[in-house]
């Protein structure tokens, strides 16, 4: 079994490393720090950004969508895209995993393949997505954790078929930290023709995550932990071949590929995973969340792993 965070000795010299950025950290001054995994700390670099979008809110209002705040949600797709290993053209903002996964869920066809597989050890939203689509016919098969701590690959493919349509399960499980093999998750799913979502709330920031090399079709995190950009932010990886190819059935102007044209005639999605945008950014989030990646950028998801693992 990995855990995702716990100190030993190996990592003191790369805590080391890292200590010149505690000063940027306030909460440092008066407190041990330990809830990350819920709230991550509000860095300096963090607050100058939210400052800098009031700043341009104040001195241009609407103005300032047209060039500075476009390109800062150009920017933050770009900059998550790095950080989980994929293109700009295959992520998605969203305001919360809850509205990712309703884009996604909203964009299957559960006809023939009626299953969806999660885990009891993912955050219960995952959970409740599905339980909600019951009525539609929608089985949502649960794979019990013998532990606790973790769930076996093996039990999690023992659970799929040729009638599943889905894969959900967490990269790391929010109440143990253990890290579960995704690309094995993610094999055993195409085996049987089924699609893998992962919630990488708890890894993505912490630990290194490449959804090439993992093959999964859609992962989601956010700014509200390890990211250090708070609430209101989150990313939708979705792979290139399905962005192109599935519709979701909730949409929102920015989702649309003319979205300025303002046509109550015509939805015509982008051609990316931006089609599973809904609709405005809360740009504050935004700008929060470009501040949490500053720090993120500069010290590296594997310097930081080396202190957490």
């Amino acid at each position: 079994m990995t855990l995702a965070s716990g100190l030993d000795a190996g990592a003191s010299a790369g805590a080391h490393a890292l200590a010149r950025y505690r000063s940027e950290f306030p909460i440092f001054r008066d407190a041990v720090y330990l809830n990350t995994c819920s709230l991550g700390a509000l860095g300096d670099r963090t607050r100058r950004r939210i400052a800098e979008f009031f700043d341009q809110w104040q001195a241009r209002g609407a103005s300032a969508w047209y060039d500075v705040w476009w390109a800062a949600l150009g920017e933050l797709r770009a900059r998550y895209a790095r950080i989980v290993g994929a293109s700009p053209e295959e992520i998605a903002l969203a305001p919360s995993v809850s509205v990712a996964l309703s884009a996604v869920a909203e964009a299957l066809d559960y006809r023939r393949r009626p299953k969806v597989v999660i885990t009891s050890l993912d955050f219960p939203t995952v959970a409740y997505q599905w339980l909600a689509k019951r009525g539609r016919g929608v089985e949502l098969v649960v794979v019990e954790s013998p532990d606790q701590v973790s769930v076996p690959v093996e039990a999690i493919a023992r659970a799929i078929d040729d009638r599943t349509a889905l894969v959900v399960t967490s990269h790391v499980y929010f109440t143990s930290g253990a890290i579960q093999d995704i690309r094995h998750v993610a094999d055993a799913a195409r085996k049987c023709g089924a699609l893998t979502l992962v919630d990488a709330y708890q890894s993505v920031g912490q630990v290194p995550v490449d959804v090439k090399a993992a093959g999964v079709d859609f992962l989601t995190a956010g700014g509200l932990k390890w990211l250090l950009g708070g609430p209101g932010i989150v990313l939708l990886y979705v792979r290139d071949e399905l962005a192109r190819r599935l519709a979701p059935a909730i949409a929102g102007w920015f989702g649309h590929k003319d979205q300025f044209a303002f046509s109550p005639r015509v939805l015509e999605l982008h051609e990316d995973a931006r089609r599973f945008e809904l609709g405005t950014p809360a740009l504050a989030a935004v700008y929060a969340q470009l501040g949490g990646l500053d720090y993120i950028d500069e010290i590296g998801v594997p310097a930081i792993r080396r202190v957490t693992s």
